[in-house]
Order: C-alpha cells, then sequence, then structure tokens
C-alpha cells in the first residue's frame, strides 16, 4: 500500500514529467507567458521538493528523476536558442577536413563554396553569420562527431550533441555526490543541481556547452581533493577551459592549495607572504601538465588565422554585445546621461580588467586556503565576472549554481529563478530588451545577496576569512 509520503513523491514526479515535456516540447522563446508561468511553476516545486527532501532514498529518488528528466529532453529540438545552427555548421566544415576558424559563414555562400552540408538554408538560421565562431576544441570535437553521425539531418545532430551532454551531466551527478560527501556536506545539496529547471532546460535542453566545462571543472577538484591525483586535475581542467574559456579566472585559486608549504617567518606583506606559502615544484608540474594539455587540444585549430580570428571575436564580445548587463547598464546610463553616446567600447575592457583585479584580491584575501572551500572562492570570482559583464545569458548561471551547492550562498538558486524574465525580450515583434524585467532581477538578487552576507547565520563560519 503506498503511504502519503510516496504518493506526494510520485505525483510530484508527474508533475515534473508534465512541465518539462511541455517546456521541452510544447513552446518557443516568443511564448513568454506560457514559458514563464510553466517555468515559474517548476521552480516552486523545485524549491518545496529540496525544502523537504531530508532521508537518503527520497534524495536518490528525486536525483533519479532530474536524470530522467534530462534523458527526455535528449529527443527535444532546442527551443529556446538557435545556437544549435551554428554548431551543426562549424561541425560540418570540420567533417569536410575545414577549420571553422579560416573563414567567416559569408564567405562560404559569397564566393559559392561548395561543401557538403553547407547550404544557403542553413546559413539563414546563423544567429551571427557575420562573427567569426568562438567555440573551443571540446565543443568543436563534439560539432564534428555530429556532423559525421548525421551528415544531413539537423534533428540528428541535436541528438548526438544533447547525448554527449547528458553523459557529463550524469557525471557531474556522480561527481557533486562524492565532493559533497567528501566535504561533509549534507547531500541534498545535489538537488539544488539535480532538478534545477534552468541547468536542466539550458544544457539539457538548448545544448549549452557549460554542461561540459561543469563536468570537466568537478573532475578536476575531485582528482586533486579526494585522489590526489595532480596530473589527471591538470588535464580535466585543461579540458574544462577547453570547453568554456572561463575555467581561466579559477587558476589562481589552485595555487597555494597545491601547496603545503609552511612559513616559519612570514613576511608582514601578504603579497609576500601569499608568495612564500608557494609550493612551487607542484604547481610546476600542475600548470606544466595543464599548459601542454591545453597546447594538444587547440592544436588541430590551429592555422595561420586562428590567433586572430578568435582574438577577434572575443573582441567583439567584449566590446559590442550587451545582454542582461548590471553594474554595465548603470555605467552606460551614466554614459548617455554625461556623454550623450553609448560608453560599451570603453566599458567592456575597463570592467574586463576591474573583473580581473577583483579575483587578484579574492586570491591574495585567502588566509587558509583548502579544497574544502575553494568552491566559495569560485562563486565569488564568477560571480564577480558576471556582475561586472556587459553579457548575461540564462544559461551563464550554471557556473555559480554549481559552485554554490559546496557553500552556504543560494543567491545563484534565486537568479536561476528570475534570470528567464529575459526571455520577455522576444516576446515582442521585433526583438527588444525589457530593462524593467532587468530592473526586477537584480534588485531582488541584490536584495537577497545582502541577507546573505549580513544576516544569515550559517555564514559565520567563513568570517575569518
Amino acid at each position: 500500500m503506498i503511504n502519503k509520503k510516496n504518493a506526494i513523491v510520485f505525483f510530484s514526479t508527474g508533475i515534473f514529467l508534465l512541465l518539462t515535456w511541455y517546456l521541452g516540447f510544447q513552446i518557443d522563446r516568443t511564448q513568454f507567458f506560457y514559458l514563464i508561468t510553466h517555468y515559474g511553476f517548476f521552480f516552486l516545486l523545485y524549491l518545496v521538493v529540496y525544502h523537504y527532501s531530508s532521508d537518503h532514498k527520497t534524495i536518490l529518488w528525486y536525483t533519479g528523476v532530474g536524470v530522467g528528466l534530462r534523458f527526455l529532453l535528449i529527443f527535444a529540438f532546442p527551443n529556446l536558442s538557435d545556437d544549435v545552427y551554428r554548431f551543426i555548421w562549424d561541425g560540418r566544415l570540420i567533417a569536410n577536413g575545414i577549420n571553422p576558424f579560416d573563414h567567416l559563414p559569408t564567405y562560404y555562400i559569397e564566393e559559392g563554396v561548395n561543401i557538403s552540408g553547407i547550404s544557403t538554408a542553413l546559413y539563414e538560421q546563423l544567429n551571427s553569420p557575420n562573427y567569426f565562431t568562438i567555440y573551443p576544441p571540446v565543443n568543436q570535437f563534439i560539432f564534428a562527431t555530429a556532423a559525421y553521425l548525421f551528415p544531413n539531418s539537423i534533428i540528428g545532430s541535436s541528438i548526438v550533441m544533447k547525448s554527449y551532454l547528458f553523459l557529463m551531466e550524469v557525471g557531474s551527478l556522480y561527481l557533486i555526490f562524492q565532493l559533497l560527501r567528501h566535504f561533509q556536506l549534507p547531500e541534498k545539496n545535489i538537488l539544488l543541481y539535480a532538478l534545477n529547471p534552468l541547468i536542466i532546460f539550458e544544457i539539457m535542453g538548448n545544448i549549452h556547452f557549460e554542461g561540459a566545462m561543469i563536468f570537466f571543472l568537478l573532475l578536476s577538484v575531485w582528482l586533486i581533493a579526494i585522489k590526489q591525483q595532480l596530473v589527471g586535475s591538470a588535464i580535466a581542467m585543461a579540458l574544462a577551459i577547453a570547453s568554456k574559456l572561463l575555467p581561466l579566472i579559477f587558476l589562481p585559486f589552485f595555487i597555494l592549495r597545491l601547496s603545503n608549504k609552511l612559513v616559519e617567518q612570514p613576511s608582514k606583506s601578504r603579497i609576500i607572504a601569499w608568495f612564500q606559502r608557494i609550493d612551487w615544484l607542484k604547481n610546476l608540474l600542475f600548470f606544466g601538465v595543464l599548459g601542454i594539455s591545453l597546447l594538444l587540444l587547440f592544436l588541430p585549430l590551429f592555422s595561420g588565422s586562428f590567433l586572430a580570428n578568435f582574438g577577434a571575436s572575443l573582441n567583439l564580445y567584449f566590446q559590442k554585445f550587451e545582454f542582461n548587463g548590471s553594474i554595465s547598464y548603470l555605467l552606460r546610463w551614466l554614459g548617455y546621461k554625461y556623454k550623450g553616446y553609448n560608453i560599451i567600447q570603453y566599458l567592456g575592457p575597463s570592467l574586463s580588467i576591474l573583473a580581473f583585479l577583483s579575483i587578484l584580491y579574492l586570491m591574495f584575501r585567502e588566509q587558509t586556503p583548502r579544497w574544502n572551500n575553494l568552491f566559495k572562492q569560485l562563486l565569488f570570482a564568477i560571480c564577480a565576472y558576471l556582475f561586472l559583464s556587459m553579457t548575461v545569458h540564462p544559461w551563464y548561471v550554471a557556473l555559480p549554481i554549481v559552485c554554490c551547492l559546496f557553500t552556504p550562498f543560494r543567491f545563484p538558486i534565486l537568479w536561476s529563478g528570475l534570470i528567464f524574465l529575459t526571455y520577455i525580450n522576444y516576446n515582442y515583434v521585433a526583438y527588444q530588451e525589457n530593462l524593467w524585467m532587468v530592473a526586477i532581477e537584480y534588485i531582488l538578487i541584490g536584495i537577497f545577496v545582502g541577507y546573505e552576507f549580513f544576516f544569515n547565520d550559517e555564514l559565520e563560519m567563513m568570517n575569518d576569512e
């Protein structure tokens, strides 16, 4: 006989399945009302399930539900993002022996180059045909595999790419469980990732490779913190960077954690004392293996134009693109008010430098660098970067979400719910950014961040840092 608790578990599982089916298969990004109401209901149910799940059996069940929802979405074509067409474009070029970094997509159409699978119909689906590709080697390998297996099927290629991400997501859930147990943290924290709707719909539903980056990042930490495999950890970190360049900003926090060096008379200068604590041999080995691995991963894509074209794409990202910014939008408003024009070309580089200095500050400020408080530093670093960024797409919040699992901070969870408000931009006849939604998003996040820093008793343990 089914008791009341099991009935609630089965009922909620059914609701998760129905919502996943609807959001993944029956809706697109122009239907904002239906999108946000069903996503909001999913999000609230997710919070309730997390709050009331306490025993191991229930946590294991809902983790399995998260895996099942991801598997279901393998067969849903991306409905909130059109990036998949660029993935397929790059993959088909590689499958035909052509480096996707060599030319803009417009070149192949204007020059009438005859390449199997590269057509005007596919070109017209691209959202950035006048920009060089920006996707690193791990992504390009997956694109090429999908194009090789399904050279003429966009849906088939999508399923292949999602299958890779599904395996990586399952791997991430395993690693999260292992790390939570090792750091003696509540195992229910895994549900914050396993059932998070942003993770489910942006990574699995819409093929965003934050899923690959997260898997390799977790693997790197697991290998070094639990298995003490320094070389393996460095290779995994290289794969994380080759999936998405963002983990580069995390490398400074590994330096002292690779060192077990005690200094008898440390310098009074914090910076000098920081350098005195470095184990140069271990760091040389770790970063040496990391560097060689990155070189080998990027080597197949190297050509005479790779660095220039890849750099051009990065430069455009920091100086041209704007979406859902926070601090940058406030500064942009001040620019219009006092300069009379958009100062984006100055904001991008300046805010990037400020983000870099913020990360250096976090690095030198650490007094007790340990593996069990690594994710707190990574969370602060990625949030410093995102809050200073001019472009923050919903799937960018995936990294703060996974980092917060190992800390008492929960504002990334709120962020994952609020950031879907930005999909209202696609509800208009002509795309436009609704700044009221951006304001609501960041005001509520700011309030919650203030609460977590100043009124959350769980954070007292961190005051020593």
